[in-house]
Parts: structure tokens; C-alpha cells; sequence
């Protein structure tokens, strides 16, 4: 995530050959050189999320959890200039570091701001951690860890923050893929925090939060003793897990959604373009990618914005970050993705909320919507809410409105095997 893929200077490769011997080690014990890494770089995609809160007050500022994607770069042994060792205790370890280069980041669409954000590595400092066993001789679980030095933009901002922000995870593979329609927590929290956060394994957090976020000069040098923003420690504390889609789609939305507020229906015209990170992804899992046949789908951010003065002015609906949208394409007997046949129902337990000037609303039950796409292009199907309404409730519970039908047009998409990040 930044200008330029090298790996970091200064890095030690004379460990690659190293016995398993060293410090005494039986040759039984494992090492990561057990598993036989490729020398090249892993370019995943990425779930993330950041709780975000504006201003120059971190205690009075508008708080907002935001849904990010994208992919990623992750440098690793045994490339040139990444160490493999082993210490007097016993623990393997192997360097990694996360990089920039222009077309890797994630981006997700603010309310606050009205506006995409993206997060890069800072190109300038070193974004270097490792993977480390955490019982001497056993591979898996390990520690994840990254030193994380970040930059964020939106279409008028570039910031940048002073300290690291440490980021660690517990995995348990190399690449840590986490499991299709998997949640980040150990639980379901509902609301925008704060409150505990207490992640599910593959799920990596910043631990050095909250963090201030300045503007920044051409060096990615933050400038002034103003914050612009803050990263909050929960309820999204820097969080990311990496996942395996076999399709992902990208796809601009607009159309309508039904709402009861007073015991008068709204009706609210929405639209979110994915061109600057809203509309939705839904993310497709062959049956490769996970434990059974068909194809699974998730749909992994929702961004879509509009008005309505029974709800106080302005609103976007969004997906869950905590609690999964997960569904399925096809029949559900399909052995790959390719063998799906169109028209083809997707069937989608969305996890929908609703952003308002007066608070955050959230769907007491999954929302189910469904619709058939004529072909992979998208553009065109239209996914509409099928089966009962559902409470729209705060974070206590109290119900204040309910969502009674939702029709979402597909419009412009871009479908392929990674995402589009910058367009």
C-alpha cells in the first residue's frame, strides 16, 4: 500500500539455510521453513474497518465506524531481504512487511464526510513486523504483528499520524485467510462503541489507539498541532482479516427503501456510486473456498446515501461491520463458480443499518433480499427485501422505526478476481 514494492533495506537473508539444529532444536520441532513458502509476495484481499472520529476533539467528535476493502501487498520469507531464525527459546520467526505501491490500499465511503476514504502504507517509514510461533516448535498459532505507519485520503484531505500504530492477530496459516461470511469478533456487538473489543482468530486490531491523524506535507509528514481526525479504539480499532473470494463485485446502486417512522411510511430514494467507494461489494466463494458445494456470497460493504426529514435530514444505509451479510449464488449444488447457470438467484441475509443525522439505527434481524443476475456483468439485477419487515432499533435495543421493503437497482459494476482500488 504505497509507491514502491522493495522490500525494506537493512533486512538479513543469511538465516534462509539455517539447520533446524540451532539452539538446540530436534529436527522434529517444526520451523516456517516446513512450509515451503514461495519467494514472492502475497496480494490478498482485504475486509477492514476503522472507527473514526472527526474533529479536533477526540471526547466530542462525531463518531463513525466505517467498512473499508481493497487488497494488499504483504513482502514475506523467503523473498530476498526477509529473515527466517530461530531464538535460544526455541520460537521460529519470519519477517514480513507491508508495502505501498499505487494500485493497493482500502477504501470505504464516510457519512461524516460525504466522501470515499482510502488507507496506503506511508511509503517513507518502514511498515515491517513478522509472523512468530507462540509455543516454541509449533508453527500455528502464531503472533501476527505490523508496525503500521499509514496515510489516509479523501478527495480533498491527505493525513498522515505521528506514532506507530502496533497491529497484532493471532493466525493459525500463512496467508491467514479467514473462514467465508465469518465475523471479526467473538460475538456480535451491536453500535459504533466504545465498548470491549475481543477479535476472532485471523483478525488483526491496532493495539495504540486512539491515534491523531494531521495533515500531511509531500513527505507524508504530519504538519501542525491540530488533528484533523482520530482512530478510535473501538468499536472497528484498526481492524482487517484477510479473506479468499474466487469474484468480487464491485457494483453501483440506487433505488428505494421503505421505512416506518411514527407509524407513517417512508419511502427514501438511495444511491451510492462504487467509483467512490459506495453502491456495495459482494464478494463470491467457489466451493473451493470453503467446506461444501455452491457458491457463497457476502456482501461485504453497503454504502448508499440519501434524505428523509422524519429521520432528521440525511442518512445512508450500510452493512454491518460486526455481523456478516451472507448468502448464496446459484442452486447451491454447483461444484465451481464456472458451472453456475443464468439467470441465477442470489439470495443475500443482509445486516443492514441506517445512519442518521439523530443516531444510528439498527436492523434487528438480517434482512433478506434476492434477485437474479442475467450473467457476472451485474448491471441490471435488482435486489429486492423478501419475507417480513424488521425492527430498526439503537444500540440499547429501543426500537424507533422499521424497515419494511427495500429495492436496490444494480447499475455500473467492475467484476473481476481483485478489486479496483484506485479509479
Amino acid at each position: 500500500m504505497g509507491l514502491s514494492s522493495e522490500p525494506r533495506a537493512g533486512a538479513h537473508h543469511d538465516a534462509l539455510n539455517r539447520p533446524l539444529e540451532v539452539s538446540g532444536l530436534s529436527p522434529l520441532r517444526e520451523t516456517y521453513e516446513s512450509l515451503n513458502l514461495e519467494p514472492k509476495p502475497i496480494r490478498p484481499h482485504i475486509l477492514a474497518a476503522a472507527t473514526v472520529v472527526f474533529g479536533d476533539d477526540y471526547y466530542a467528535g462525531r463518531r463513525e465506524t466505517i467498512n473499508l476493502s481493497g487488497f494488499v501487498q504483504l513482502n514475506k520469507w523467503p523473498m530476498p531481504g526477509f529473515e527466517h531464525r530461530v531464538d535460544e527459546k526455541g520460537h521460529a520467526e519470519l519477517e514480513t512487511e507491508l508495502i505501498s505501491a499505487p494500485e493497493v490500499g482500502i477504501k470505504g465511503f464516510s457519512y461524516e464526510l460525504d466522501d470515499r476514504i482510502q488507507v496506503l502504507s506511508n511509503p517513507f517509514l518502514p511498515n515491517s513486523g513478522h509472523v512468530r510461533q507462540i509455543v516454541p516448535g509449533k508453527n500455528f498459532p502464531a503472533e501476527f504483528y505490523i508496525r503500521r505507519f499509514g496515510i489516509l485520503e479523501t478527495s480533498t484531505l491527505r493525513l498522515a499520524h505521528r506514532n506507530v500504530i502496533d497491529i497484532y492477530g493471532v493466525v493459525d496459516s500463512i496467508p491467514p485467510y479467514k473462514k467465508p461470511l465469518t465475523g471479526p469478533y467473538l460475538g456480535s456487538p451491536r453500535g459504533d462503541g466504545p465498548f470491549d473489543v475481543v477479535q476472532a482468530p485471523n483478525v488483526v486490531r491496532g493495539t495504540t489507539l486512539p491515534e491523531a491523524w494531521y495533515p500531511a506535507n509531500d513527505e507524508n509528514e504530519p504538519v501542525g498541532l491540530t488533528p484533523t481526525v482520530f482512530f478510535a479504539e473501538s468499536a472497528g480499532p484498526c481492524m482487517s482479516m484477510l479473506v479468499d473470494p474466487s469474484m468480487i463485485m464491485q457494483v453501483s446502486l440506487e433505488g428505494q427503501i421503505d421505512v416506518e417512522v411514527n407509524g407513517r411510511t417512508e419511502t427514501i430514494e438511495l444511491a451510492g456510486d462504487y467509483r467512490n467507494a459506495a453502491g456495495t461489494e459482494i464478494l463470491l466463494f467457489g466451493p473451493e473456498k470453503h467446506e461444501g458445494s455452491g457458491v457463497l456470497a457476502q456482501m461485504s460493504r453497503v454504502a448508499m446515501v440519501g434524505t428523509n426529514e422524519a429521520l432528521g435530514g440525511r442518512v445512508m444505509l450500510r452493512a454491518s461491520w460486526p455481523r456478516p451479510s451472507g448468502g448464496t449464488l446459484g442452486e447451491g449444488t454447483e461444484d465451481s463458480l464456472s458451472r453456475i447457470r443464468y439467470p441465477s438467484e442470489m439470495h443475500i441475509d443482509a445486516e443492514f443499518e441506517l445512519v442518521t443525522p439523530q443516531g444510528n439505527l439498527y436492523a434487528a434481524s438480517p434482512v433478506h433480499v434476492a434477485g437474479k443476475l442475467r450473467s457476472m456483468e451485474a448491471t441490471g439485477t435488482e435486489l429486492a427485501m423478501a419475507g417480513s419487515d424488521t425492527p430498526l432499533v439503537t444500540e440499547d435495543g429501543t426500537v424507533r422505526a422499521r424497515l419494511t421493503g427495500a429495492r436496490l437497482m444494480m447499475r455500473d459494476a467492475h467484476v473481476g478476481e481483485t478489486a479496483a482500488v484506485n479509479i
